[in-house]
């Protein structure tokens, strides 16, 4: 049936929202170690020149500004000769057929590449700019995508960085490229799929072999806004995030079934239509903020993965999963909103056979908030007795536009309330209905999900969003019907242990699932440890907490209600306390990590 029209929960408007969306990491007081604005950028970097720095290559992410950079750097720069990379790339035809095989004809899914940078360039023409570099007189730019493979052993190493979040909003509004093609007018999905499959995955595995070679890290995530950062720094910086709780940068998204929770307690535009989604905690598509004394500089949270992967995950966590951060939490918010689409997620085997990711989206559902007056409630598990060629001949008709499907007879419903906690393995058919305020814990391979039906609606853009029956019909699991649902994923809560103003619960995820889940109720302080796994939390109940070092390892943390914060596995022992308006009442925290 369609999603039912509700109106939205009327919220406590005495409390002023505290949600911090900029959280940041204080890497120095003062400032020593950034410069700001292009005229000073100019400068810096010609004192480097005047020093017989003659050769400068300043390697750029997918997704820079070129015309911002190039406008004024050449404008700034006392440079002789200006080289541009893309000179170096291999012909549009070429790349296109390169990379063809892991973009394929999907609207929505490729393959994870194992191209490098190094396969885009064109070895001879790369080798005639690395010719003309060394035998100039005076002082060389090479600047672009693969700028570092053309003249190895720059005197000088910039990198051009960028946060994922903000390239997805350039491709937008058209104004960037994928590399080494023209495609800035391709409907966003496709550019976004050739980035995340292709570009991004070849742009990581140069940066992390130039970690160490980065003299200055420039960021022009703030379009005219550019900051120049020493690389040391950025290093600095890296290492302190892995020795003490932070918080990544939150990015909001409107969608198609959003709703109007998260404008009141994240303090949102008003205006806008709704908020559907939150990153809260996505370190492949969050951004981290180095502080240098006032001046915020943000770089791809995903950096700081590949940088301290011992210290942020731990070894055990490392050796299972490499440097990938293996737990998401985000927000789906339908206060006010509509049904999430039904679907459902790929097995383990599916998943590394036609997409080449290494583990699936398990995942979960825990309700921080429901409107009551919507009679909430998710959509799990299949009603017994469900023929699978009846549902999916059902779904197929509904596609086709000849019918809606006919969710009660094919889907199991269960009402939900605040603080519910259901678990979702993959290959179990689901979706929140409206209603819920959900913080989604999950395996981190977000992009892959099955959507089977969409409640006949649109997407933001107008347009049907991609329903993927073929691929669903492969992986749904039929035995996980109401009475599987009710014996292996509902609200199964234990109780594990209490203390002095604390009591601790296991929520209660499938055994299926590799994520773990405690949730504390507490009035006084939790002692909490690491125990060599990163761990994320988010404060589910109450107005503030603070997380301490028994042993002053790190400055006191303070966090907010629905802030996810993460503990590195460095940290160790850490405590948890209300703080603030909290204190002397109940607060909850609900941690995850992998279960080793």
């Amino acid at each position: 049936m369609p999603a039912p029209k509700v109106h939205h929960k009327k919220f406590n408007k005495k409390l002023k929202a505290n949600y911090d969306k900029f959280p940041h990491v204080q890497v120095e007081t003062e400032n020593r170690s950034c410069t700001s604005g292009w005229a000073a950028i100019g400068e810096q970097l010609n004192r480097h020149i005047s020093l017989k720095k003659r050769i400068i290559a300043i390697e750029c992410y997918q997704g820079v500004l070129d015309d911002e950079i190039i406008s004024n750097l050449k404008s700034t720069l006392k440079f002789d000769v200006w080289i541009d990379a893309k000179d170096a790339m291999k012909s549009e035809q070429e790349i296109l057929a390169m990379t063809y095989p892991d973009v394929t004809d999907d609207r929505i899914f490729g393959y994870l590449t194992r191209l490098n940078i190094e396969d885009y360039l064109d070895e001879e023409k790369a080798l005639a700019l690395n010719e003309q570099a060394n035998s100039a007189d005076g002082a060389v730019v090479v600047y672009g995508t693969g700028a570092s493979l053309i003249v190895p052993g720059a005197d000088l190493l910039i990198y051009a960085d960028m946060a994922r979040w903000e390239i997805q909003l350039r491709m937008r509004k058209k104004e960037v490229n994928n590399i080494g093609i023209k495609n800035n007018d391709e409907e966003f999905s496709i550019q976004y799929k050739r980035a995340f499959f292709v570009d991004w995955r070849a742009c990581d595995r140069l940066k992390k072999k130039l970690f160490s070679q980065i003299d200055y890290w420039l960021d022009t995530n703030k379009a005219g806004s550019p900051h120049l950062v020493r690389g040391e720094a950025i290093l600095e910086g890296m290492r302190m995030a892995a020795k003490r709780p932070f918080r990544v940068v939150p990015f909001f998204d409107p969608g198609p079934w959003g709703g109007q929770w998260m404008k009141e307690v994240c303090d949102l535009d008003r205006s806008a239509v709704n908020y559907a989604w939150c990153f809260d905690c996505v370190p492949e598509e969050n951004s981290l903020l180095l502080r240098f004394g006032d001046t915020d500089v943000e770089i791809p949270s995903i950096n700081l993965v590949f940088y301290q992967t011992d210290n942020l995950l731990g070894p055990k966590v490392h050796s299972r999963f490499g440097d990938e951060f293996p737990i998401r939490f985000d927000f789906l918010d339908t206060i006010g909103g509509g049904n999430l689409s039904f679907q459902v997620h790929p097995l383990t085997e599916y998943i590394q056979e036609k997409f080449g990711m290494h583990y699936t989206q398990d995942e979960s559902y825990y309700f921080l908030d429901v409107e009551e007056a919507a009679k909430p409630v998710v959509f799990l598990g299949l009603q017994d007795g469900t023929v699978p060629e009846e549902m999916i001949a059902d779904l197929e008709a509904a596609q086709r536009g000849e019918k809606l499907f006919d969710d009660e007879k094919f889907v199991k419903q269960w009402p939900v309330k605040k603080h519910d906690h259901v678990s979702i393995p993959a290959g179990t058919v689901h979706c929140s209905g409206v209603g819920g305020m959900v913080l989604e814990i999950s395996a981190t391979p977000y992009i892959f999900t099955f959507k089977l039906w969409d409640w006949g609606r649109l997407g933001l853009d107008g347009k049907p969003r991609p329903i993927n029956i073929e691929h669903g019909k492969n992986v749904i699991q039929w035995n996980r019907d109401a009475s599987w649902v009710k014996e292996h994923a509902l609200n199964l809560v234990e109780d594990l242990g209490s203390g002095d103003g604390w009591r601790e619960e296991r929520t209660g995820l499938n055994e299926l699932e590799f994520i773990e889940t405690r949730r504390h109720w507490f009035t006084g302080k939790v002692t909490h440890n690491t125990n060599g796994i990163v761990n994320v939390l988010n404060l589910v109940e109450g107005r503030e907490a603070i997380i301490e070092s028994p042993t002053n390892a790190f400055d006191p943390y303070i966090v907010h209600y629905a802030e996810t914060f993460i503990v590195p596995a460095a940290v160790g022992e850490y405590t948890i306390r209300p703080h603030g308006e909290s204190e002397g009442k109940e607060c909850g925290t609900l941690k995850a990590y992998v279960r080793i």
